[in-house]
């Protein structure tokens, strides 16, 4: 295993535990709810944006097109993303629940699909792991919010 998949591995897997701290936490600590909440969203807004932010230089690469995507449409998905993930964040909790599990699922669906060819394999099952755990995390908030 190279060093740069160790460690993308090791930072993905990283990256989970606010996620899964933030949902478990609505459960385990409800009275900590209107934090926790708010804390969620905002790191899940951070790591949207930082998803999104990859688009820019793949879209910049002159060798290694991101075919079949343009590399002005990559360049477009990169900032509707970021906007969309940041502009959310002004939205009710509501709107937050649904919206953001849409977001991370259409990134996951522009690196499996439309990037294919540009992500290593190893990269693919990786954000698609990771992926399928941060919509379960979003789920779980948005089932506490419909609960209380």
């Amino acid at each position: 295993m190279i060093a740069v998949q160790r460690l993308a591995m090791l930072v993905g897997l990283a990256g989970l535990i606010p996620f899964l701290i933030g949902a478990f936490g609505l459960f385990l600590m409800p009275a900590h709810d209107a934090w926790l909440i708010k804390w969620f969203y905002i790191y899940s807004a951070g790591i949207l944006a930082f998803m999104s932010g990859v688009y820019w230089p793949v879209a910049m690469q002159l060798e290694n097109r991101c075919y079949p995507l343009s590399p002005v449409v990559t360049l477009v998905i990169s900032q509707v993303l970021f906007l969309a993930g940041g502009l959310t964040l002004l939205l009710p909790m509501g709107w937050r629940a649904v919206i953001y599990p849409v977001l991370y699922l259409a990134v996951c669906l522009i690196d499996v699909r439309w990037l294919y060819n540009y992500w290593p394999r190893w990269y693919r099952k990786l954000r698609t792991g990771l992926t399928a755990v941060v919509v379960a995390c979003q789920l779980m908030v948005l089932a506490w919010m419909v609960m209380n």
